[in-house]
């Protein structure tokens, strides 16, 4: 009845449809829906309804409709052409285009369908054109950036939409062509910092990668301009013009690594004149008083990138040279400023600092003797002219001058302190009244104590002094800082333990109030920092760091500074290099007895290792950090910024997570707390010792670890490829095992996994190990293939012809080693029961196939035994004629007793297996059952 009354609808529906009735047709078609479980029909039915909506303009709901009855049949010609026609007064022209082309498929010869395509051809074509137009894009921009009147929403597209096209090398070129460069200059002029910024961006997006729009746009701006915007006191506009300064120089210099060829060759000859300019300008900035501090650091760190050498096989130093002829002076005046004194430049944290590294830098990039003595002469020259006995503030700029150069080139400061009256005036400022003075010589006196002699002499002249103004200062930056002098002086032995500088028990003293210091929440961060900084030198001294683990809250206090990730990079620094002294996790020198029986006869100094360095208390050490919460540290020192957290931390922090999982019982405490995510990054990224020593510690997870937790979702694939590195021949012995096992773990999880272990080119390394005669690394590599092979690639490798791998395979099944033996047998018996190719060509690789065959088939260890068993059955699957060699052999005696054996739980899978290839032999009518 309701079929029928679906049916009798439907025909109300088609008359109010010819009426043109649209609505009540409408209606009717939609009640019979409702009745009708006819796929025919309902097909129909939404097809029809389909038409009502174009009539009444409703194209979403005839496009809705028309679907509907093409996924009933998709065949439906009508309703393909309404969707057409819905899509298409929609505006989705490419989906119209598409159902119109299945419509000329099924009908191609109907005229209409064919000039639909032509027509909506045009129409995509257009609307392509008009979208995606840059030049109107371009204008339009600048029309809404330009207008004053302009909205604060769509100004901050205009300017986004115009820095994403000036990335673009088409929209580029195009604001380029279309007087954008004027026009950008005229949004610099605005004075309005959001435009000004974003101009600077697209200038930087328009300079990357392109010499001669690089070159035209240097001119066009002009230097002087570009620095004057970099020494604003905007951090965001300081970096923005950075930026933008270094794609020009890097386009300038050929850095950006992309070929120019044609006109862009033709139109930039020599570059060298411009990028001379450059380095005069941010030369200029270091030593003028309108720069701002973050401008400076700016200046800087272009001058660090850029003009030393980035490989000294280039013989080219000639910017060197430039630099340091007629620009380290005003460096030196960067590095000598005392912050206190009134006519200190405009500086940041960080500014000497940098200023220290550039000084380094270049003075590496020098290439010969005469060179440096240029050098070391301009450097003894500025010190020596800056002193002045009737002025105490330029002999503190003097002093600090040398503070920075230390900082720097070590041999050129240590050659700087060895000056007349250098050594003389630090212990002398240590003895004045203002407090800037005793500042500065304590620093500097820190900085001086880096070498051993040099601690000495300091020990023997200065430390009463050190001493007196930590008893007397009551300023506490002094203060701290004296105790950092003191505590550096203390460790200059390193972990020696016969070069104790101090008396028994005095860096005890030193540690314990340094982190009496750490544990006072009252006491400033920086104040903190510097007792952290004591600590980095103090834990070179087993005691204290055996003190210092036991006392948790200072170890606490420490993990809470560390977690704050302030902008301070020497924090996290400091917070690390203490960590890695007390996991002893630092390089230490082979002893090699002979050497040391030599040195003790020519009474020279041996080393003495500390008892509480030994690995006892080192690991009770490691245990104590575990539960004191030292992974939850590290993971949020990990994730800190890259300006802040620098390579050399992220390679004191791999070195740390390496000795905690040197334990395999400590690695779930790891994994649980997210210290396998955390190592990741670290393995990716840094110093190349970091990241050998963070995939050595992802190795020891990903070896005995679930990867599923301790790597969950996506990032178990990011793994892989820090682990593969470590198969390299250059890693020791023990990083190729580990990255083997860890590497067996993961491809028993997933074929995608084996899949990204192939991609990174594993496969020839763990081959290679198969052949290694350390028999731990040619089981663990034999191991890992068994899993591999589960991959058809890696079975496409075996089946092909000219090479011996599946002899190696049969070769390792006849080893002595029970282990190999399992897992060569195991990677068998997977391939002969993939392809009946390999049994053939197992019975040809060797004529020992057989012998080792029925070696494993009467093997004492039943894993080994039934994988054999397997592999006799695959063989007796692939072929009769494969089977009557075996059946010929004395494979069916083994098999015959093996399958009349007791039942056996353990045996189970053994036995039924022989069983199954005896019945195989009675299917070919090779033998036959006795009743």
């Amino acid at each position: 009845m309701a079929e029928a009354e679906a049916v009798q609808l439907k025909e109300e529906g088609n008359q109010h449809f010819q009426d043109q009735d649209y609505k009540a047709a409408e209606k009717s078609y939609s009640q019979a829906l409702k009745l009708t479980k006819d796929k025919t029909l309902l097909a129909t039915l939404y097809r029809n309804r389909a038409a009502c909506g174009l009539k009444m303009e409703s194209y979403v709901q005839a496009a809705s409709d028309a679907s509907r009855a093409i996924d009933i049949n998709s065949s439906d010609i009508k309703a393909l052409y309404r969707r057409c026609q819905a899509l298409e007064h929609l505006g989705k022209l490419d989906q119209a285009f598409k159902d119109m082309q299945r419509c000329a498929t099924l009908e191609p010869r109907n005229q209409n369908f064919q000039e639909t395509l032509r027509r909506l051809n045009i129409s995509i074509q257009e609307k392509l054109r008009v979208q995606f137009s840059t030049d109107s894009r371009v204008q339009k921009m600048f029309e809404i950036l330009l207008d004053e009147n302009s909205e604060a929403e769509k100004l901050e597209k205009a300017a986004n939409n115009l820095i994403v096209l000036g990335r673009e090398e088409a929209g580029a070129e195009r604001i380029f062509q279309n007087n954008g460069v004027a026009l950008l200059l005229q949004l610099l002029d605005t004075k309005r910092p959001e435009l000004v910024l974003a101009a600077v961006r697209t200038l930087s997006g328009m300079c990357t990668g392109h010499r001669a729009r690089a070159t035209a746009i240097l001119h066009a701006v002009r230097i002087d301009r570009i620095c004057s915007l970099m020494a604003v006191e905007n951090e965001e506009m300081s970096l923005a013009v950075c930026n933008l300064l270094q794609s020009i120089i890097d386009s300038l210099s050929g850095e950006d690594k992309r070929e120019h060829r044609g006109k862009e060759e033709a139109l930039v000859l020599d570059t060298k004149k411009d990028l001379k300019l450059i380095t005069s300008h941010l030369l200029d900035m270091l030593a003028s008083k309108k720069v701002s501090g973050l401008g400076r650091d700016q200046a800087l760190n272009l001058l660090n990138k850029n003009v030393p050498r980035k490989d000294l096989a280039i013989h080219d130093n000639s910017r060197t040279i430039y630099v340091v002829d007629n620009g380290l002076r005003k460096i030196l005046k960067v590095v000598g400023q005392v912050p206190d004194l009134p006519s200190c430049l405009p500086l940041t944290d960080n500014t000497r600092m940098l200023a220290s590294v550039l000084i380094n830098k270049l003075y590496d990039d020098l290439r010969c003797d005469p060179e440096r003595d240029h050098f070391r002469k301009i450097c003894e020259e500025y010190i020596t002219g800056t002193f002045d006995p009737q002025d105490m503030d330029k002999n503190v700029s003097a002093i600090q001058t040398v503070s920075g150069i230390l900082q720097g080139p070590l041999d050129l400061g240590n050659q700087l302190l060895g000056l007349k009256g250098v050594m003389e005036m630090m212990v002398a400022l240590c003895g004045s009244e203002r407090e800037q003075d005793q500042l500065v010589a304590v620093e500097a006196l820190i900085h001086a104590s880096t070498k051993l002699t040099r601690a000495s002499f300091i020990i023997t002249n200065g430390v009463s002094l050190l001493k007196e103004i930590y008893k007397t200062t009551k300023n506490e930056k002094i203060k701290i800082r004296t105790l950092v002098g003191l505590c550096k002086l203390g460790s200059a032995g390193g972990t020696d333990y016969g070069l104790r500088q101090f008396a028994e028990g005095s860096t005890e003293k030193l540690a314990k109030q340094c982190r009496k210091w750490l544990c006072n929440a009252s006491i400033d961060t920086q104040t903190r920092r510097w007792a952290v900084e004591g600590l980095a030198y103090l834990t070179l001294d087993a005691d204290v760091k055996d003190d210092f683990v036991q006392d948790i809250p200072a170890l606490q206090a420490m993990f809470e500074l560390a977690k704050a990730r302030t902008s301070d990079k020497t924090i996290l620094y400091s917070v690390a290099t203490t960590l890695v002294n007390c996991t002893n996790s630092y390089d230490v020198k082979e002893v090699i007895p002979e050497l040391v029986q030599l040195a003790k006869f020519s009474k020279q100094h041996v080393p003495e290792e500390h008892p509480k360095d030994k690995k006892d208390f080192i690991d009770m050490r490691v245990k104590r950090l575990l539960k004191a919460g030292i992974i939850s540290a590290l993971t949020c020192m990990v994730k800190a910024d890259s300006a802040i957290l620098t390579n050399q931390t992220k390679e004191l922090l791999a070195r740390v997570f390496l000795a905690l999982c040197d334990n395999p019982k400590d690695r779930g405490t790891i994994v649980a707390q997210g210290g396998g995510k955390a190592l990741i990054p670290l393995a990716l990224e840094g110093t190349d010792v970091g990241k050998v020593k963070a995939a050595h510690a992802l190795a020891k997870i990903a070896a005995v670890s679930n990867p599923d937790i301790a790597f969950p979702g996506e990032r178990v694939y990011e793994v892989v490829r820090p682990l593969v590195r470590l198969l390299d021949t250059e890693r020791d012995g023990l990083q190729n095992y580990e990255a083997l096992l860890s590497l067996t773990n993961l491809s028993a999880r997933s074929d995608k996994l084996r899949q990204k272990i192939i991609k990174e080119r594993a496969l020839p390394d763990i081959e290679n190990y198969m052949f290694e005669n350390h028999d731990q690394l040619r089981q663990a590599a034999t191991e890992c293939m068994c899993n591999m092979v589960a991959n058809k690639e890696v079975q496409e490798r075996f089946l092909a012809d000219g090479n011996d791998r599946l002899k190696l395979v049969v070769l390792l099944c006849g080893e002595d080693d029970d282990k190999v033996q399992n897992a060569a047998a195991g990677a068998l018996a997977m391939l002969t029961a993939a392809h009946k190719k390999l049994c053939f060509k197992m019975t040809q690789v060797t004529s020992q196939w057989l012998e080792i065959l029925q070696r494993l088939c009467l093997h004492d260890r039943l894993s080994v035994q039934h994988r054999g068993l397997v592999i006799a059955y695959n063989l007796l699957s692939a072929d009769a004629e494969l089977a009557k060699k075996l059946v010929e052999s004395e494979l069916l005696e083994i098999l015959t007793i093996v399958g009349k054996m007791e039942p056996d739980e353990k045996k189970e899978a053994v036995i039924q297996t022989a069983r199954e290839c005896l019945i195989k032999f009675m299917d070919y009518g090779f033998i036959k059952p006795v009743s």
